[in-house]
């Protein structure tokens, strides 16, 4: 999504302002998208990757509006969400915010904390507010400031999940900064939450949620802008195998043994492919050193009669210290009702917690049949799914630990010094949702026609 945006945005910019330039996209696989992928069978709609992305980040809906595809914009259902503790679903307490409590009396309920717990998560106001630092791990932070048990139960589900990504090792910096300036500003998270949330926007169960997507899928946005790119724009199946300086800029040579010329290149490729492009530069240590894990998820279709109970939510996560394996589930026909025919049940779950990274490299039955017998404990099933579709996004996920930031900036001032006309961007620095993919991609563009200005005169 950052290179098809930022290719997007680049063409408009040079067809508006008549510039003497053309855009190239290069895709190494056979379609475009990267981890938007959209499936469509018998009624259902199976995202295969990504399944939506938060509405009040602007960039997203920015792309949405400029591609004019407003009218196919679709909101999430909201309800009752859980975190799954040893072999217990318990709700996630109302009034919380990415599992903070932001209202007292509903955490106050919750099993998923002791009275031990909750009065430590509580003293939270009382503390003093955290010295400076650079940088921190997320669960480090977190542990100083509510103690273990709410990091444990309700924070590492909510919060690793985004990232795929360990708590423990989690940059605060770049993953959660603005938890940091709100406890700096209040002296106490929880005031700085309790003072500055707009109404609503903890969890409310409120009918219609902050994510959004697109009435056939997230690939109406992919298949948008790539009929707006044009096919003499992009060109699928072509790897990028080698770059180096030329009179022009650089030389791009392809696995097909094409080369183009040009005078500047975004790239927006996995870092570690980036680091084999670029085996003699100093940066591509500093690439090495950001880390990345794998995922995979099941989606599952059932009859509704093959259920025991009713789902009345939109699915659960799983606490790390739990014996699954599964890091949580999603009750797609309940979130998504748009994706599933009527008496059809649609579930999706994920698998490879950071310490169970090797479940991803099972195959595809092995890997269903652990998550039918994990989901059968947790919701009971009276029989198959009708079908069982199994993705793996294999070394795919890239990891914010701590010093990401001081690397990013390592990055940009080599390539500034010593590649011009380079620009890195991507889900490997600034951002792994969509909205953040996409405000890249502009970002990246602004740079290039600056560079292309300033070389010129």
């Amino acid at each position: 999504m950052t290179g098809l945006s930022a290719a997007y945005y680049l063409k408009k910019e040079i067809n508006a302002k008549q510039l003497p330039y053309e855009v190239k996209l290069l895709e190494a696989s056979d379609r475009l998208g990267g981890k938007i992928h959209t499936v469509r069978d018998g009624g259902f709609t199976i995202e295969k990757g990504a399944d939506s992305f938060l509405a009040r980040k602007e960039p997203g809906m920015r792309l949405v509006r400029s591609l004019g595809l407003q009218d196919q914009v679709i909101r999430n259902r909201t309800g009752q969400a859980y975190i799954l503790l040893e072999d217990t679903l318990h709700p996630i307490p109302a009034g919380s915010y990415m599992g903070i409590p932001v209202r007292e009396a509903p955490f106050l309920e919750t099993d998923l904390v002791s009275d031990i717990g909750k009065k430590r998560t509580l003293k939270e106001f009382d503390l003093a507010k955290s010295d400076y630092v650079t940088d921190r791990t997320l669960g480090g932070f977190f542990r100083q400031r509510f103690g273990d048990e709410l990091v444990e139960n309700l924070l590492e589900p909510l919060l690793s999940g985004i990232y795929s990504g360990d708590i423990d090792q989690m940059s605060l910096m770049a993953t959660f900064p603005n938890f940091y300036q709100l406890e700096q500003t209040y002296g106490s998270l929880l005031k700085g939450l309790r003072d500055t949330l707009p109404s609503g926007q903890a969890s409310t169960g409120s009918k219609h949620g902050q994510f959004v997507s697109f009435k056939n899928g997230l690939t109406t946005m992919v298949e948008a802008l790539e009929k707006k790119l044009g096919k003499d724009t992009y060109e699928l199946q072509a790897s990028l195998e080698k770059i180096e300086r030329s009179e022009e800029g650089y030389l791009l040579q392809t696995k097909n043994d094409e080369q183009i010329e040009a005078a500047a290149v975004i790239m927006t490729i996995p870092h570690k492919k980036l680091a084999t492009l670029f085996p003699e530069s100093s940066f591509s240590q500093t690439l090495d050193e950001i880390p990345v894990t794998s995922v995979a998820n099941v989606v599952l279709g059932f009859d509704e009669q093959t259920l025991q109970t009713d789902l009345q939510g939109t699915g659960f996560l799983v606490s790390r210290n739990s014996a699954f394996r599964m890091a949580a589930c999603t009750w797609t026909h309940r979130k998504w009702p748009e994706t599933t025919p009527d008496g059809k049940v649609l579930l999706r779950a994920y698998v490879g917690k950071p310490t169970d990274q090797s479940i991803v490299d099972l195959s595809d039955g092995e890997i269903t049949d652990i998550v039918l017998k994990e989901l059968n404990q947790v919701m009971g099933l009276r029989g198959e799914p009708e079908f069982s579709i199994v993705t793996r996004w294999k070394k795919a996920m890239p990891q914010y630990t701590v010093g990401h930031l001081e690397r990013l900036n390592s990055l940009r001032k080599e390539t500034t010094e010593n590649l011009p006309g380079i620009f890195l961007a991507g889900s490997s620095y600034g951002g792994v949702g969509i909205p953040d993919c996409i405000g890249q991609g502009e970002n990246a563009v602004e740079s290039v026609l600056q560079f292309l200005k300033n070389n010129k005169s």
